[in-house]
């Protein structure tokens, strides 16, 4: 698709190169509008982080033509389970009760993701990706945004109609909006994500499992075809890395199923980190805009910060689409904010949160009184019930046409 010069948008900056900024770089560049997306690195992150993509994340990918590259090269999720330390099903969700439903979750580690959207948006005439361009300073111009953007050049003023800050949790964008202050909070723990071979199917373990216990909680979730798995534990916080590293194998033993000895399985990355729950004052201030972690924080278990990020892009597209199509005028993009703030605030906050305070529980006690795992447990009931339950998620989205000037849905 060519770009049309005689209306419409002429320019829009994505700042960032992770799931969110590559995906809605792809989404403008194949609907027409000219993108330039910018990255202080010099190449893809190809840390280990996220790997499950939720339904309304789903419906985003199948836009811009990923989702059945992620489903052939990623694996099929059976479920999750929610269990004791002895391993113990307290409830569970099967997503295989969902068939062949093009929403149901998806999992493929993110860096294969980001790779996927980079080889097609390098292919896009209208779209051009810059590396080791750091921005340094934003300003604010009635008819323009305005970056000023550390190059290996030296510094340049760059300019388009909309800038999109999609660099993650210390977003450069956002702090220059807001200043350092991101309001929520920081659990006071440290998570420890490990990427790991070990045959949890010999344990009668398989998809991903929570485990529930006040010191050793942890997710376990397979995440690859040739048998790789993600664990992330619970630990204390304020520890190096070499202490943290050498807690890991008593860790492993005490809560892994098997509890099994070092010789008994294959670590391929170790990563500390810590997690918030933290929301932006607005998503939107002028030309500039938020999506995804330089919005929104919160705790990865449950994948909400992944597909919430997603879903912001996807509501965001349908907005700027709307302007640069004549269907809408800016003023949606007030919209975006208010709906993508509510959304996790109604939505992506109190899930994530109770999913790691039901894991910090004395299993016994949630069996018999958590709320969400009595829903699990009911859902489970029936098919329809379960269908009912896991497409519920869905509603994290919000339809942006029907703010458009005609009133008429798009796809």
């Amino acid at each position: 698709m060519v770009v049309n010069s005689s209306k419409g948008l002429k320019k829009v900056i994505v700042v960032g190169t992770g799931p969110t900024g590559l995906v809605l770089s792809l989404l403008l560049a194949k609907h027409g509008i000219q993108v330039e997306c910018l990255d202080k690195n010099i190449e893809l992150d190809d840390q280990p982080r996220a790997t499950h993509y939720g339904p309304p994340a789903n419906r985003v990918l199948a836009k811009v033509g990923l989702l059945d590259r992620i489903r052939e090269y990623g694996i099929e999720v059976g479920g999750a389970r929610w269990r004791k330390p002895d391993g113990t099903v307290l409830a569970k969700i099967l997503n295989s009760n969902l068939g062949d439903n093009p929403d149901r979750i998806s999992c493929l580690p993110l860096n294969k993701l980001c790779r996927l959207a980079l080889d097609d948006l390098e292919k896009e005439s209208l779209a051009t990706i810059r590396w080791n361009h750091e921005v340094v300073e934003i300003r604010h111009d009635e008819d323009q945004a305005k970056l000023i953007v550390s190059t290996p050049d030296g510094a340049k003023e760059m300019t388009a109609d909309y800038v999109v800050g999609c660099d993650g949790a210390n977003s450069v964008i956002r702090k220059q909006l807001f200043g350092p202050d991101f309001p929520g909070y920081t659990w006071d723990l440290t998570i420890i994500a490990t990427n790991v071979y070990y045959d949890f199917e010999s344990c009668g373990w398989s998809d991903s499992n929570f485990v529930i216990h006040p010191e050793n909680y942890f997710m376990a979730a397979h995440i690859q075809k040739d048998g790789l798995w993600r664990v992330s534990y619970g630990e204390v916080p304020g520890l190096t890395l070499e202490e943290y590293k050498k807690r890991q194998p008593a860790k492993y033993e005490a809560i892994l199923p098997g509890n099994p000895k070092p010789g008994q399985y294959k670590i391929t990355s170790f990563s500390p980190y810590k997690v918030h729950q933290r929301l932006a004052q607005k998503m939107r201030v002028g030309r500039f805009l938020l999506a995804g972690d330089s919005a929104h924080l919160c705790n990865p278990f449950g994948g909400m910060g992944l597909t919430g990020g997603l879903v912001d892009v996807g509501d965001l597209f349908d907005c700027l689409k709307g302007i640069h199509d004549g269907r809408a005028t800016a003023d949606i993009l007030d919209k975006y904010d208010h709906y993508r703030r509510e959304k996790y605030r109604q939505f992506i906050n109190p899930v994530s949160e109770s999913n790691l305070k039901r894991m910090r529980l004395n299993a016994d006690e949630a069996e018999a009184n958590d709320p969400g795992l009595k829903m699990m447990r009911e859902a489970d009931k029936s098919l329809e019930s379960s269908k009912t339950f896991q497409l519920g998620v869905l509603g994290l989205a919000h339809d942006m046409t029907q703010y458009y000037n005609d009133n008429r849905q798009v796809v």
